[in-house]
């Protein structure tokens, strides 16, 4: 799993405003540590532990119109989008002093949910832009324009990261990466089976009708369809797979700018840099490096107005969900209808409140971090993290399979984890953020400017270890290679994740696997190529190195093998490292219960389950969702984790624990033969 608060405000400076005493905390409503409701009792757990134990939540939580995918992390995220909402009214309602924090909240949701406004604006907010783009008459022109649009949020032909350099992690280095496909994947471009043929009219229809809202003409729209599916097709041809870009080595390709642009020249890489005000930059990691090559011959085979066309068309597609409804429409048509079967966009309030979270994220974390987030659940959290270390270093250490000088140094990288929870201990500064009463898009374009300038002021700099990924408020959980750290922020530290109220055995089944997961990405197959500092840097013998890749290997077909629906299968290569660290945070989050259990007595059985059930029950819970069958396929291709579904049967089926547990027999169809179950940590 990768990268919500409220005190009295009012129209005080920000250091008042946004304090963090957390002595305002909402009663928080008990909840069961496990619900009876949840179960489908029909279904024997050796049959489908899944069905068994999430049948009952996926019964009563169908799926709403406005949802491809809703499960326990969705149902999290939706109550959170409740409280900010409630957060920001109260902002709303009481006056903000000018350009304080509390005041562009308020003024940027208040646009947003100003749907007269919006629809009287049309698609006038980006006229200008439009032009800009239409008077290009140079490669100079275009490669300037390329930079401005990459400033401003988008990704034409490639995207530019400022991060740490993965051989010097101590420092922040450019790094560009494959773009520029709006489909996301490039197998919509490249397949010929009758879906991706469908996708891809589909597409062309999305971008016939963006032109034509703008004001073309019917010749000008088929020109722009031609001239898109062209160039994106081309990159989807020099595009990297799903696989390759999981290559860490492949994928780092440091070198001097002068040698880069010696080496292709699909822009005018002077004219790009110092329009992206990195005239000084000696070196750049660039991702994919023949890509860039591929990307040259493309550019050279395409004329400006092509590339005209296509800019614009990144500019439409960026804009439209924060124009008038009929853009708002057609860009939902397409990316929630046709490509993940929503049925119905999501409430206006819904949609402001992301647009919110992105521009402003730390500031309304702030407010529910105050509000939300007991300083008990960080203590609580601290205590269990050290726990799941302790576990996962015995687990490292009894590992047959492992020399003693690898385990030695997994033991230096474990030890060397930075932790995070709930909340950074400094907080972002956004004072020099404007936000004006002109238009929707124009705040979401000062905010990606305001965010790629942050970025930016990064380059040849130290990296800053302290700085979060994550906002508070997000109900995920992150781990990063670079800086070897593990961070669950404040919003996914409720239940069913983490439930003050349950007995230790379901909140180690829950939020103890979250935190083995994350762990264990350190050590799954791309982790695993980064040492303790960070640095991508091979600290194994290549005996257990070639050990670990053939038990990996014996995974992959695992979850290769599984059918995800009609006769499209599961890919395993993909979604190795997710797997991996399911495993083995089930692994090392049960160690740790286990160890929790010493010199006790063995919990009584609750509501007829034993505490090793009522483990994997609460872990189960986490993946409880319902989906339609677009959206499986759509993530399928571009979703590094597994469906909710495979992360309970397909990791389980693994552990001899779980067998005992549930009484699991040959012959059962949970049941896989000891020979063939894969333990990697």
């Amino acid at each position: 799993m990768k990268k919500l608060m409220a005190i009295p405000l009012v129209a005080m400076g920000m250091a008042t405003m946004m304090g963090c005493s957390g002595t305002s905390m909402k009663s928080v409503e008990k909840k069961e540590a496990i619900n009876l409701a949840n179960f489908d009792t029909a279904v024997a757990p050796g049959t489908d532990f899944y069905q068994y134990a999430c049948g009952g939540w996926m019964k009563n939580n169908p799926l709403k119109p406005e949802f491809a995918r809703f499960g326990t992390f969705d149902q999290l995220r939706d109550d959170n989008l409740g409280q900010i909402r409630s957060l920001i009214k109260e902002l709303s309602d009481t006056p903000q002093e000018a350009g304080s924090v509390g005041q562009k909240i308020s003024l940027l949701y208040a646009l947003g949910m100003d749907s007269v406004k919006l629809n009287a604006d049309g698609f006038s907010p980006i006229k200008d832009q439009l032009a800009a783009i239409n008077a290009l008459t140079t490669k100079e022109d275009v490669s300037k324009m390329v930079a401005t649009l990459h400033k401003e949020g988008m990704a034409p032909f490639f995207a530019l990261y400022v991060g740490a350099d993965e051989k010097n992690s101590s420092m922040n280095i450019v790094q560009l990466y494959q773009a520029g496909i709006g489909m996301g994947d490039r197998d919509y471009y490249l397949l010929e089976d009758e879906g991706s043929q469908k996708m891809r009219e589909a597409y062309k229809n999305y971008i016939s009708r963006l032109f034509s809202l703008s004001g073309s003409t019917p010749e000008q729209v088929e020109a722009a369809v031609n001239a898109v599916m062209k160039i994106e097709k081309g990159i989807a041809n020099v595009s990297f797979s799903r696989e390759d870009l999981r290559d860490t080595q492949k994928n780092y390709n440091k070198m001097s700018v002068e040698e880069f642009k010696a080496k292709n020249n699909p822009l005018n890489w002077d004219v790009y840099f110092e329009s992206m005000g990195l005239m000084n930059v000696k070196y750049l990691d660039a991702k994919q490096l023949p890509f860039y090559e591929g990307l040259s011959s493309l550019m050279k085979n395409t004329t400006l107005e092509e590339q005209k066309y296509y800019l614009a068309f990144n500019l439409l597609s960026a804009a439209a969900p924060y124009l008038s409804d009929d853009f708002v429409n057609t860009n939902f048509d397409f990316y929630g209808k046709t490509m993940s079967g929503r049925q119905e966009l999501q409430p206006r309030w819904k949609r402001t409140l992301s647009t919110v979270n992105g521009a402003l994220s730390e500031a309304v974390g702030q407010m529910y971090v105050a509000k939300y987030f007991p300083a008990s659940s960080k203590e609580k959290m601290l205590k269990m993290v050290g726990d799941l270390q302790t576990a996962l270093s015995e687990r490292i250490a009894g590992l047959e399979w492992m020399s003693d000088a690898t385990k030695a140094k997994a033991q230096e990288k474990l030890s060397a984890f930075i932790v995070k929870i709930g909340y950074p201990d400094k907080w972002r500064d956004y004072s020099g953020l404007d936000i004006k009463d002109d238009s929707y898009w124009a705040n979401v374009r000062r905010s990606n400017i305001f965010e790629m300038n942050y970025m930016l002021a990064d380059v040849d700099k130290p990296v800053d270890r302290s700085r979060w990924g994550m906002s508070p408020q997000t109900v995920n959980a992150y781990y990063n290679p670079t800086t070897n750290e593990i961070c669950f922020p404040a919003a996914i530290l409720q239940p069913p994740f983490f439930n003050p109220e349950a007995d230790d055995a379901v909140n180690y089944g829950a939020i103890g696997v979250v935190i083995g997961h994350e762990m264990t990405h350190g050590f799954d197959d791309q982790g695993r190529n980064y040492d303790k500092d960070g640095n991508l840097q091979d600290w194994w013998t290549a005996e257990d190195a070639a050990l670990f890749t053939k038990r990996a290997d014996r995974l992959v077909q695992q979850y290769d093998d599984i059918i995800v629906v009609d006769s499209v299968h599961a890919n395993g290569r993909f979604t190795l490292g997710e797997n991996i660290a399911d495993q083995g945070g089930l692994m090392v989050a049960h160690l740790a219960y286990l160890n929790s259990l010493k010199g006790k007595a063995i919990p009584e059985p609750i509501d007829g389950f034993t505490n090793e059930q009522r483990f994997y029950l609460g872990y189960a819970t986490l993946w409880a969702q319902n989906i339609r069958p677009e959206e499986i396929l759509r993530l399928t291709k571009i979703d590094p984790h597994s469906l909710g579904k495979w992360r309970v049967n397909a990791a389980l089926r693994n552990l001899d624990t779980f067998y005992t547990a549930f009484d699991i027999k040959e012959g059962d169809p949970m049941y896989m033969q000891p020979s063939d179950r894969v333990i990697i940590w």
